[in-house]
């Protein structure tokens, strides 16, 4: 069981369950009607063009709920580089299952690999500097876990998995409280009556906002939204590393090493999970 699986626990069962009453409703009729009930077999999972497997562990889980008889043999393990070719793994079982299987397998697989693929790529752009590249909350509802899941396994840091493990102060948090003074003292306010250690982060929209965070302190990151190369570079030394820094907005592949040569802690790219192609790949049964 990976250290992911363990710091975030997830209701598999109830998610699988939750699928196949989505897919498979009142019965699988095309297997049901063409494949004899008690024939086993064998299916590999081959890969259609190159990037990071993702899924393995995940794969594994579906397989073993939808066919306990399931057995896997890995090649490639999660978070590894894979070429157009390379069989991932096999799994051997009762053919009704494996098939009933294959799609929900599939569409984890495929996107948590086009995430992981995208998520290495810009991490490697960033070689070199101390930033590391993080999601955001901009994930599928209900999918959130294995976006997440192939962020970790892309190489990339997961920056909070909910409204509930993080205070972030955003722009409008702070027009509503009055400012951002008010909103960090509140916060910290709320913290201590609940006698809670959660981080604070919190957003800021110029170098005049980030001077008075600044003078306000309370806070564990400084989050740099779509401030310019230049001005983060300003930010960053006027931070002086008092607080963690953050960048976001706007990040793309083509400028993303800019910005981590500015020398800040995090660059959060949204894109990651929601503007991603998922990696091609099928499972095809062996030859019988």
């Amino acid at each position: 069981m990976t250290d992911f699986i363990l710091l975030h626990p997830f209701d598999f069962q109830d998610f699988v369950r939750r699928a196949l009453n989505e897919d498979e409703g009142k019965g699988d009729l095309t297997s049901l009607s063409v494949i004899p009930p008690e024939q086993d077999g064998k299916m590999k999972l081959l890969v259609k063009e190159n990037g990071i497997i993702a899924g393995v562990e995940a794969a594994k889980m579906i397989f073993e709920y939808i066919e306990p008889r399931a057995r896997l043999k890995v090649y490639w393990r999660d978070g590894t580089p894979v070429s157009k070719g390379d069989v991932v793994f096999t799994v051997n079982g009762n053919y009704r299952k494996l098939l009933l299987a294959e799609r929900l397998v599939l569409n984890v697989m495929q996107r948590m690999s086009g995430i992981a693929t995208k998520t290495r790529a810009l991490q490697t752009i960033c070689e070199g500097t101390k930033a590391k590249v993080c999601d955001t909350r901009k994930t599928t509802p209900g999918f959130r876990y294995f976006e997440k899941w192939a962020v970790h396994l892309g190489g990339g840091a997961n920056h909070r998995f909910g409204l509930y493990d993080m205070i972030l102060i955003k722009d409008n948090h702070v027009d509503v409280a009055g400012g951002i003074s008010k909103a960090i003292f509140s916060a910290n306010t709320y913290l201590k009556k609940n006698k809670s250690n959660i981080p604070i982060e919190i957003e800021t929209r110029s170098l005049k906002e980030v001077k008075e965070v600044l003078k306000t302190g309370m806070v564990q990151r400084i989050l740099l939204d779509n401030f310019s190369a230049a001005d983060t570079r300003k930010a960053v030394k006027r931070i002086n590393g008092l607080f963690e820094t953050e960048s976001s907005g706007g990040i793309t592949e083509k400028n993303i090493r800019l910005y981590a040569e500015c020398g800040v802690d995090y660059i959060s790219v949204g894109a990651l999970t929601h503007h991603v192609s998922s990696l091609d790949m099928s499972l095809k049964v062996e030859s019988l």
